[in-house]
């Protein structure tokens, strides 16, 4: 049997999908770029949403910043929310950077490193001519 989702799960996914749309809208300051709401877990009661961010093309420290800029303007958000959700009480917003896609990014160049570093290896060896690869004479 499938699981089924529990009420925060489904007020996270509603969050975060009114998040994406009111900050492209509302948010006109400069020092938030194009922000991508990763992931948004709400607490088992309700009252705290924590929501995890990036900002495409910005460098870690812009990226804080914007989640910092956001933090500040979480009760203009939460109240724009509050009015497209019908709930009793809406969470309240806490933003935090989300470092998984920087650390993805470092993780993949490392493994592309070692790919070309084991295929230079295995080009500078040269065709391997041992006696493993040729029929066995008895």
């Amino acid at each position: 049997m499938a699981r089924e989702f529990t009420r925060s799960d489904r007020v996270a996914d509603a969050v975060q999908r009114l998040l994406s749309q009111i900050i492209a809208a509302e948010i006109r300051d400069p020092r938030v770029g194009m922000v991508n709401v990763n992931d948004v877990d709400v607490a088992r009661d309700l009252s705290i949403a924590k929501v995890y961010i990036t900002v495409v093309g910005a460098t870690q420290e812009e990226c804080q910043q914007a989640a910092a800029v956001l933090n500040k303007a979480a009760g203009f958000l939460r109240s724009l929310i509050s009015k497209e959700l019908t709930m009793r009480s809406t969470p309240k917003l806490m933003f935090y950077y989300d470092k998984t896609a920087h650390q993805g990014g470092i993780l993949s160049g490392l493994i592309d490193k070692a790919v070309a570093a084991d295929k230079a290896n295995q080009s500078s060896e040269g065709p391997n001519d041992s006696d493993d690869s040729s029929p066995s004479e008895q």
